[in-house]
């Protein structure tokens, strides 16, 4: 987790910057999101199932596997 969080990569779901100083708690802080989800059989060391994201935005992820439509950031007109 370490190595991923040094990496300082944006949330790979919103693509916003991650805070590193935020209290664990807070929902922009930095998690580690598996792509393939330990529920499903991916793997907890594999760094290549490893990626970066905001508490809030993996915690809206779940445990889904397929791609979603990332979160807007402005509206559509």
């Amino acid at each position: 987790m370490a190595a991923v969080k040094a990496l300082r990569e944006p949330c790979c779901r919103c693509g916003h910057n991650i805070d590193p100083n935020l209290d664990a708690r807070h929902p922009m802080s930095f998690t580690l999101d598996h792509v393939i989800p330990l529920s499903k059989g991916g793997s907890l060391l594999d760094p290549a199932n490893a990626r970066s994201m905001h508490r809030r935005c993996n915690s809206s992820k779940g445990n889904r596997t397929a791609p979603q439509r990332p979160l807007k950031t402005s509206r559509d007109w």
